[in-house]
């Protein structure tokens, strides 16, 4: 297994993995929050929790491919993801090319995924938040499709609507090849990850 557990945030951390949501019991299992379910599937996988409070998030440190790794859950709500990104980026003096966002896209169909070494904000408000308080759009980021907004929806409730049973399990197919993804983008093989699952 790839995976090693590691227990301290004291020593320097080679990369962040972001997933971004709405922190809030109401808003689990919501469309919106699939980078917070693909984060807590990784977890899971890892053997570690998410449950310490640092950087406006609720964060956790582990060993992927051999690199130190900070799993983050910004607190801030979707659209002041960037205060926690900033804050963890600057903490530790990462580039953004060392920051991989997982976050939803209603452009894809639930369960389908979209690895992209870097990108303009897409009409999402957590990305738009990141670019603008970073000043930077060249973290990569896996997109993780929640599903496309049926034309009688308005786009808040339909990104804060609850997946279906159904839907989920799809989603957690697609949580676990973003966790694979991450292990081969942080192992430098970006490209690899993309061919497999792009």
């Amino acid at each position: 297994m790839f995976f090693k557990k590691k227990e301290s945030l004291s020593s320097g951390i080679d990369y962040i993995v972001v997933g971004l949501g709405n922190s809030g019991r109401e808003y689990e299992n919501t469309r919106h929050n699939a980078g917070f379910i693909a984060v807590d599937f990784l977890a899971d996988k890892l053997g570690v929790r998410i449950d310490r409070i640092k950087y406006k998030s609720l964060v956790t440190s582990c060993t992927i491919a051999d690199r130190k790794v900070l799993l983050m859950k910004p607190s801030t709500y979707m659209n002041n993801s960037g205060l926690a990104v900033k804050e963890a980026m600057s903490f530790y003096k990462l580039p953004p090319e060392r920051v991989i966002v997982i976050f939803d896209d209603i452009s894809l169909d639930v369960g389908r995924m979209r690895i992209r070494r870097k990108g303009s904000d897409g009409g999402h408000n957590g990305i738009k938040n990141i670019i603008y308080l970073t000043g930077s759009d060249m973290f990569p980021r896996i997109k993780l499709g929640v599903g496309h907004k049926p034309e009688r929806w308005n786009l808040a409730d339909w990104v804060l609507s609850h997946f279906t049973e159904d839907e989920m399990k799809i989603m957690m197919q697609s949580a676990d090849k973003a966790s694979q993804a991450v292990e081969l983008m942080i192992d430098g093989q970006t490209d690899k990850a993309m061919n497999l699952f792009n």
